[in-house]
């Protein structure tokens, strides 16, 4: 059994307040630049995914995942380069298309793309769509790009994007269809649309029991099934916060502040109770969606997590809020050598 193990990023650039002083945000231009050494040392060290996300907003320096996904691809060799998400409802999918056709010749067929409706609203006024429009935006646009895909030369009625006469779309991925991962936070609706369309799936889970979505993992196989589509070709993956150090010990104490103040910035926006030591333990224990811990207890949690959900992929989503460069290099590093081959060797006989 291969489980592919690696690692996700919104590229995170918030400002931190601890009782250790106030650090800056860092420049968006470095803290780009620092992503593509951290996917390059992720190639270096085996990891086998990265996933990048899609924002429009200070406190995130990427909004065109391909771009700095591309600048990547001629620095690595081996790891699968995605979004993480592309929030498909605000954008092209033809363009979401060519951009990702690119990457796949840059990186010479490693390009993937995840479709999602993204977990912020910024986009649609931005790009002037009416929030409205949510589901069906997203709907339309995921069809559309799957027939993309696998058409060279498309033909499209469109209710809310515009019609394609017989028009094609170029260049066209190295890969035969390029890989289009439906992500989604947990919604049922989530699980039976990629069921029901056959889509690889990936699941955000960043809080509570990781155990619990298996009822999700079970619905989107048994209408996947249901729709005609084999069991041995259905993939799920997660993603979860995390983060590797050389104890226990350290990695909490590396990691807690980063994590409350990211937190603390999307509670006060939504609503959410600040985050404390007493929620932070609770996550980061056996029963908790935070992977936070030595290699040898991050691997452990994993191995549980896969079994219990049957996944095929499991992303790592560092860093959460503006952690130290360096330190999100070595955790790269352990996450690479350390963990990941706990978990290869595990499963190797599966």
């Amino acid at each position: 059994m291969k489980v592919e193990i690696g690692l996700t990023s919104f590229a995170d650039n918030h400002e931190i307040h601890t009782q250790d002083g106030e650090f800056p945000a860092i420049p968006s231009d470095e803290r780009i630049r620092n992503i593509v050494e951290e996917i390059k040392l992720a190639d270096e060290v085996g990891l086998d995914i990265y996933g990048l996300g899609e924002h429009h907003r200070p406190d995130y320096a990427v909004s065109s995942p391909a771009t700095v996904l591309a600048a990547a691809a001629t620095q690595t060799k081996n790891i699968k380069l995605s979004s993480a998400v592309t929030v498909l409802s605000s954008d092209d999918p033809i363009r979401v298309y060519q951009q990702f056709a690119t990457l796949d010749a840059l990186s010479n067929g490693r390009a993937e793309i995840m479709a999602g409706r993204g977990s912020f609203i910024e986009s649609f006024p931005l790009f002037g769509y009416n929030l409205n429009d949510y589901e069906q935006l997203y709907d339309e646009k995921l069809e559309l790009l799957m027939k993309i895909n696998k058409n060279t030369i498309v033909n499209w009625e469109g209710s809310l994007t515009p019609n394609i006469d017989g028009r094609g779309v170029y260049p066209r991925a190295v890969q035969k269809e390029l890989p289009i991962w439906l992500a989604t936070g947990g919604t049922p609706e989530s699980s039976l649309k990629a069921g029901s369309l056959g889509l690889p799936i990936t699941y955000a889970i960043i809080g509570g029991d990781p155990k619990r979505f298996s009822r999700n993992v079970a619905m989107y196989r048994a209408v996947a099934e249901s729709n005609g589509y084999k069991a041995e070709d259905l993939k799920v993956a997660s993603h979860s916060w995390g983060y590797v150090a050389e104890t226990d010990e350290q990695a909490q104490r590396e990691y807690f502040p980063s994590a409350k103040a990211h937190h603390n910035i999307i509670a006060k926006e939504r609503g959410w109770p600040p985050f404390t030591v007493e929620h932070f333990q609770r996550e980061v224990g056996p029963s908790g969606a935070m992977y936070v811990g030595s290699p040898e207890t991050v691997a452990q949690k994993i191995i549980d997590t896969v079994e219990a959900l049957g996944l095929n992929r499991f992303m790592l989503h560092l860093p959460v809020g503006s952690m130290p460069h360096e330190d999100v290099m070595n955790s790269i590093k352990l996450f690479g050598e350390r963990v990941k081959p706990i978990v290869d060797e595990y499963f190797k006989n599966k």
